[in-house]
């Protein structure tokens, strides 16, 4: 059957992923609903962007991805439908799809009048989900859509004395997840935080006492910054956004 999955910042307090769920079920019986994360924080395009990265690919082919991170929902923005390397996805046009968007085919899903302002996830993107894993063609959802906004993750950047890169996303734990790729961290010298925090190089969490800072390459593949038994964000007082040193590779 369909799979389908979630990601949102609507949280679990309230009935808003419940209503999609509704229309995704009601639309398409037997489906599969995989919820990637509704703890994405309010708004933040960013943290969407990384975990869609992170996650889509390993789903089987013709899995339809709902991403729906919507500030600007009720605007002028416009809400797609995408298809590549045989996935499906809608969102809003805001930039959270950039991980995706090379090479792929992308229509303009038009917003129906009886739509609620404020809740395309449940009146726009859930039927259009609910379409595409019903076997409807992409054409059939809307017009081609030209200039879809990217704005993909930063990229780190190679220094003298090693890459400088920055926090991409924080996990529950605290744990800071950045953008230094993992290759060639077994030669690393050492790892900068902020400019004044420094963490062992280790492999696990346990590689260091508690409460210490630990860098390793985590299971996304990039560097990341843990505080054994602690948040690494709090003990450091670093979010996304905040530089990290990865010095000697």
């Amino acid at each position: 059957m369909p799979v389908i999955t979630l990601l949102t910042d609507f949280g679990s307090g309230d009935s808003y992923v419940a209503e999609v769920k509704a229309v995704l079920i009601s639309a398409v019986p037997g489906c599969t609903i995989v919820d990637v994360s509704h703890d994405v924080a309010p708004g933040s395009r960013r943290a969407a962007q990384y975990l869609l990265a992170r996650t889509w690919h390993r789903f089987p082919v013709g899995t339809v991805h709902f991403a729906v991170v919507d500030p600007g929902v009720g605007t002028i923005r416009r809400a797609l439908a995408v298809q590549t390397s045989g996935h499906s996805f809608v969102a809003p046009d805001n930039g959270l799809l950039s991980p995706v968007l090379e090479g792929a085919v992308v229509v303009e899903i038009p917003v129906p009048p009886e739509a609620a302002a404020t809740f395309h996830g449940r009146d726009v993107f859930a039927p259009a989900a609910a379409r595409l894993a019903n076997g409807d063609l992409l054409s059939a959802l809307g017009s081609v859509a030209h200039d879809p906004l990217l704005s993909p993750l930063p990229l780190p950047r190679q220094g003298p004395s090693g890459v400088r890169g920055e926090v991409l996303y924080i996990d529950r734990f605290g744990t800071l997840v950045t953008n230094v790729p993992g290759s060639g961290f077994e030669r690393a010298t050492g790892v900068v935080i902020g400019g004044e925090f420094t963490a062992h190089l280790g492999r696990t969490f346990r590689d260091v006492e508690q409460g210490a800072l630990v860098a390793f390459v985590g299971s996304g593949g990039t560097v990341e910054i843990a505080a054994r038994d602690r948040s690494a964000a709090q003990v450091t007082g670093v979010g996304i956004g905040g530089e990290v040193r990865v010095l000697g590779i």
